[in-house]
């Protein structure tokens, strides 16, 4: 009999409707994995271009270039082999009801982490970090927050659903301690005295080591429970056009997933990838380059967690 739909690592086109071609699961609150992937493909919080919904579905098909490497390089171990991850597909949820959306996110990921899952999210549009803090403090209590972006996203005068005012309500809801958190390549305006966060800039993230940025977020962060969230907009636009609001003088990928690794045994609680817009990609690059950053998360996940390192 011919295994049409044999799972097949060494063919990078098809079958692509997972990260990393993991198992589908409809009812993950019932399975014995230790990372739920899920995506929430909204996008009506922008304040630049749309299209950020559809940066799940982008993500998912660009990792199947990456699920041939059974040994992830620089990884000494291989993933599957430690850690069990599956797919929930995308939240399901009404188009246009913002609010509810929000509700519907924190409720899902409450009773996920309430399972004793792990949470990686992929966006939509950076607002949907605010309701997964909201589920992840309910179990951990406040967290540091490790945030890759060109902007601080710590805005007072947006309105409730604004994918710039995250990081102002969730240190004012108790979710984070901003004396613990790091903001990396930053490169849009903001006051130190009145933003609160420990800032790396772009041009510092771009002039020092990626040995040196990781000591920088790991003196910072301490001890605390870290949420871990990446905008695809902390990379210069020469590596991800294909955003809502890009800014020249960000990261290289290679930085980012230098960087990436040497956090190495931090609490990483959750994690997300988010601000993805295919529409505006050029050869998917960007669509990869958020796909990789997600399975660098992933293996920082397992290092801690499943190996005790």
């Amino acid at each position: 009999m011919v295994k049409v739909f044999e799972k097949h690592n060494g063919m990078l086109f098809g079958n692509g409707a997972t990260f990393m071609r993991q198992p589908l699961v409809n009812d993950p609150t019932s399975s014995d994995a230790n990372v739920v992937v899920i995506g929430l493909p909204f996008d009506m919080a922008t304040s630049g271009r749309s299209g950020a919904r559809m940066g799940p579905d982008a993500m998912r098909r660009a990792s199947v270039n990456l699920a041939w490497e059974e040994t992830r390089y620089p990884w000494p171990f291989t993933l599957n082999d430690h850690c069990t991850v599956i797919d929930a597909g995308d939240l399901v949820f009404a188009p246009g009801d913002s609010e509810g959306f929000t509700q519907q996110v924190e409720d899902a990921a409450t009773q996920l982490l309430e399972q004793g899952k792990s949470l990686l999210s992929f966006g939509g549009d950076h607002f949907v970090t605010l309701p997964l803090l909201r589920a992840h403090a309910k179990r951990f209590g406040k967290m540091a927050l490790v945030h890759f972006d060109a902007h601080t996203d710590t805005y007072a005068n947006g309105s409730q659903y604004d994918h710039g005012t995250m990081f102002y309500h969730a240190p004012n809801e108790g979710l984070i301690d901003k004396n613990s958190s790091v903001q990396v390549g930053i490169r849009t305006n903001y006051t130190q005295a009145e933003h609160g966060f420990k800032v790396i800039d772009g041009a510092e993230s771009n002039a020092l080591s990626a040995h040196t940025i990781g000591e920088m977020i790991k003196h910072t962060v301490g001890e605390l429970p870290v949420y871990l969230t990446f905008d695809i907009d902390a990379l210069d636009p020469a590596f991800a056009p294909g955003t809502g609001t890009p800014v020249c003088g960000g990261l290289t990928t290679d930085k980012a997933l230098n960087i990436l690794r040497e956090l190495k045994g931090l609490n990483i609680v959750g994690m997300d990838v988010v601000e993805v817009a295919p529409a505006y990609d050029n050869s998917e690059i960007t669509a990869l380059a958020g796909a990789t950053i997600a399975l660098e998360m992933l293996h920082l996940w397992t290092y801690k967690h499943k190996l005790g390192a």
